[in-house]
């Protein structure tokens, strides 16, 4: 499995919520017996736009550009990962109690320091670290400490197509042909469609 550094490396720092996204892969790599992603044999649903997706990115090679990464903007700390070779899948669902920056006050005092550009060199290393110790302890933290973790049903959602590219009659970008809205005999892409439908 990849190490946690190429989630570091692509996400640009090490962060809790990078760590939590890297330990919901981790849990879908054993519990479905799954590898990075070369196609679309993994897809995964998130419901936030967190740091942790960037770790399910990087892990499970889920992307927009495959199209087996699917984005709702619930807000929700909800994952579900999906093994299309094995018809299963699995939702992972944040539990109340998963807090590990309590166990450690002063890291949230650093980072409200760090937010409000207060913090001092010295006090910046010690974040570091500190960063560091977080992430390790909620990698490493029990499945069940962390999620609620249930098998579901396998969502029905069709291999990524290519779409022909069409003119929008007002601007004339470009837009995939399904995301092209009609309005007044018009082909328009959808910020036209917004604005000439709103005036």
């Amino acid at each position: 499995m990849i190490k946690f550094e190429e989630v570091t490396k692509f996400h640009g720092h090490e962060c809790p919520g990078s760590a939590t996204g890297y330990k919901a892969s981790k849990i879908a790599v054993e519990r479905l017996g799954i590898d990075s992603s070369k196609d679309e044999e993994v897809f995964a649903i998130v419901e936030n736009d967190s740091c942790a997706v960037d770790s399910i990115q990087v892990v499970l090679s889920c992307t927009f550009g495959k199209e087996n990464l699917i984005f709702n903007d619930y807000g929700k700390n909800v994952y579900t990962i999906v093994s299309r070779d094995r018809n299963k899948a699995i939702k992972l669902s944040m539990k109340k109690s998963f807090n590990p920056i309590e166990t450690n006050p002063k890291f949230s005092e650093l980072k409200e320091k760090e937010r409000n550009k207060t913090i001092s060199i010295e006090e910046k290393d010690e974040l570091k670290i500190m960063t560091l110790e977080v992430c390790n302890y909620i990698i490493n933290m029990k499945d069940e400490e962390i999620f609620s973790v249930k098998e579901v049903e396998m969502p029905p959602i069709e291999k990524a197509k290519i779409y022909e590219s069409l003119e929008c009659d007002n601007c004339g970008e470009l837009t995939a042909e399904y995301r092209i809205q009609k309005y007044e005999n018009k082909k328009l892409c959808i910020p036209c469609y917004e604005k000439l439908k709103s005036k």
